[in-house]
C-alpha cells in the first residue's frame, strides 16, 4: 500500500481522537515522513500537533541531528521539544537497550493526559522484530511484535505506519523533496537487527516477496493468542492475589504448569516489572514454591526480586540493607530519608507516642542488631523483636530495614508497627510515625 496523508488519516481515525499528537522525531526517514504528512493534515486532525526529539549524545552526529530536527519543525511550523538525556549501561546491560528505555521514559515525561505519542515504526520494522523475537525463543507475547496502540504514561502510544513498508515511505519522501538524516549505526552488522535487515531479510524476500505482510499477519495471530492467554491468566490470578498485592504460594502451586507460568507473567507485568526469562520463571516454580515453610527463597533479575514468606510471594525492587550499627539523629518534624530507601515522618494524632517527651528528648533512629525488646500496647510484658516480627508476619527482608526510634536511650517505636509501653498515650498530644517503605 502506498503512503499518503489521506491514508495516514484513515489509520488515525480508527482510534478516538486525542488532545494532542506528539511525534517522536529522530530525523530519520520514517519520522520525517510521518511528521510531514501530519503537518499537511493539521486542519483536519482535530488535535494539536507537536514533536519531540531526544538527544542521547551517543553519536558524534547527535548535535547535527538535533539541529536538523529544529530546522524541519521550524519549516513545518510545528512546536518542538528538544530533550537531552544521559545514558549509561550497567554491568551486563546493552547500551542500545538502555538508550531505548531512557528515550521512552523521557518521552513519557513530556506527555499529558489525553496525549498520543506517535512513533514511526513501519511494516519492515515489524518483520524484523518478529524474527528477532523468534530467534530469542520468545513466546506469543514477544512474537506479537509491536502493537499499533497501547497505554503509555498518562496517554497512549500509537504506531500508525505499521501498515506501510519502508519503500512506500521513501517514495513519498522523494516525491515531496524531503531530506532526512542517516544513523551510521543502522548499517553496523554487529547489531542483530541490522544483520537481519541487510543480509537475512533480502535473501528471504527473493523467495517470499510478501514477507513483510505475512510476518505482520503472523504477529497479529500471536497477539490474538496472547490476548486469550491473558484473559485466562487474569481469571486465575484474581483469587490468588492478596490485599497487599502478594501472590498465594499454595494457590499458584495448584495450577498446571503452563497456567502457573501465565499467571506469574501477568502478575509481574501488572506489578510494573519486566518479566524475566523462562529459566527464572521455572526457578520460581521449582525452587521457591517447593521450599520449606521456614525458608525465605529469592529469585532476582534486572530491577526486580521475587521473595517468599510463608504462603505469600512478594515482588519488589532490589532491597537495600542499612548498616546495623548506623544511627541517625532526627528533629522529629521534617521527613527523614532512610538508608536503603524509604522515609520516616510524623503526624499528630489522638493516640501515639507521648508528645511532651517527643519534644523534650533527643530522637535517634537505629536498625536492628539483635536482642531489642518492646512491650506493645496491651501486652503485660516485653518481647524480643524477633518474636514480635514472627508473630505479626513481618517478612525477613523487611526486618533489618524497620526503623527503630529511640527517645534518649529508650526504644520508643518500631517503625509504624508498635509504640512501646509506657510511652504510648491517648491524648491530643500523641505522635504517630509515618513510615514510607520505598
Amino acid at each position: 500500500m502506498s503512503y499518503s496523508p489521506d491514508r495516514l488519516l484513515t489509520v488515525l481515525r480508527a482510534f478516538p481522537p486525542p488532545v494532542r499528537y506528539l511525534v517522536a522525531l529522530s530525523g530519520g526517514l520514517d519520522s520525517v515522513v510521518l511528521l510531514h504528512a501530519l503537518a499537511r493534515l493539521r486542519p483536519t486532525l482535530g488535535a494539536a500537533l507537536a514533536a519531540v526529539h531526544v538527544h542521547h549524545g551517543l553519536q558524534v552526529e547527535a548535535d547535527a541531528w538535533a539541529s536538523f530536527c529544529e530546522g524541519l519543525c521550524e519549516r513545518l511550523d510545528v512546536p518542538l521539544d528538544l530533550l537531552r538525556v544521559r545514558v549509561t549501561a550497567g554491568h551486563g546491560e546493552s547500551l542500545e537497550a538502555c538508550a531505548r528505555e531512557a528515550r521512552y521514559q523521557t518521552l513519557v515525561g513530556t506527555m499529558g493526559a489525553g496525549d498520543v505519542l506517535l512513533t514511526a515504526q513501519h511494516r519492515d520494522d515489524q518483520a524484523e522484530t518478529l524474527l528477532l523475537m523468534l530467534l530469542r525463543g520468545s513466546g506469543p507475547r514477544g512474537l506479537s511484535a509491536m502493537p499499533s496502540d497501547t497505554p503509555l504514561g498518562p496517554g497512549r502510544l500509537r504506531r500508525p505506519l505499521l501498515g506501510f513498508d519502508r519503500s512506500s515511505l521513501e517514495a513519498y519522501a522523494r516525491a515531496e523533496g524531503l531530506d532526512w538524516v542517516e544513523d551510521p549505526s543502522n548499517v553496523d552488522p554487529r547489531f542483530d537487527r541490522n544483520f537481519l535487515r541487510r543480509q537475512v531479510i533480502p535473501l528471504l524476500r527473493t523467495r517470499w516477496p510478501a514477507l513483510g505482510r505475512t510476518l505482520a499477519r503472523s504477529a497479529a495471530h500471536c497477539a490474538e493468542a496472547q490476548s486469550l492467554i491473558d484473559t485466562l491468566a487474569r481469571e486465575d490470578l484474581g483469587p490468588l492475589t492478596g490485599s497487599a498485592g502478594g501472590l498465594s504460594v499454595s494457590g499458584l502451586g495448584s495450577l498446571e504448569r503452563p497456567r502457573a507460568r501465565a499467571v506469574l507473567r501477568l502478575w509481574i507485568r501488572e506489578q510494573g516489572f519486566r518479566v524475566p526469562d523462562t529459566i527464572r520463571l521455572d526457578r520460581v516454580l521449582d525452587e521457591v514454591l517447593t521450599a520449606a515453610g521456614d525458608r525465605s527463597p529469592r529469585v532476582h533479575w534486572a530491577g526486580a526480586e521475587l521473595r517468599r514468606y510463608r504462603d505469600c510471594l512478594s515482588l519488589m525492587a532490589p532491597v537495600g540493607r542499612p548498616r546495623r550499627r548506623r544511627e541517625l539523629t532526627w528533629d522529629g518534624v521534617t521527613e527523614l530519608p532512610l538508608p536503603g530507601g524509604g522515609r520516616l515522618g510524623v503526624r499528630f494524632a489522638a493516640a501515639g507516642i507521648d508528645g511532651r517527651l517527643w519534644q523534650d528528648q533527643p530522637i535517634r533512629v537505629r536498625f536492628r542488631c539483635g536482642g531489642e525488646r518492646c512491650r506493645p500496647r496491651g501486652r503485660d510484658r516485653s518481647q524480643t523483636l524477633k518474636r514480635l516480627f514472627q508473630e505479626y508476619g513481618v517478612p525477613p527482608w523487611e526486618r533489618e530495614r524497620v526503623p527503630l526510634v529511640y527517645l534518649g536511650d529508650e526504644l520508643t517505636a518500631v517503625g509504624d508497627l508498635w509504640v512501646c509501653e509506657p510511652l504510648f498515650v491517648e491524648a491530643p498530644m500523641g505522635v504517630a510515625l509515618l513510615w514510607a517503605r520505598r
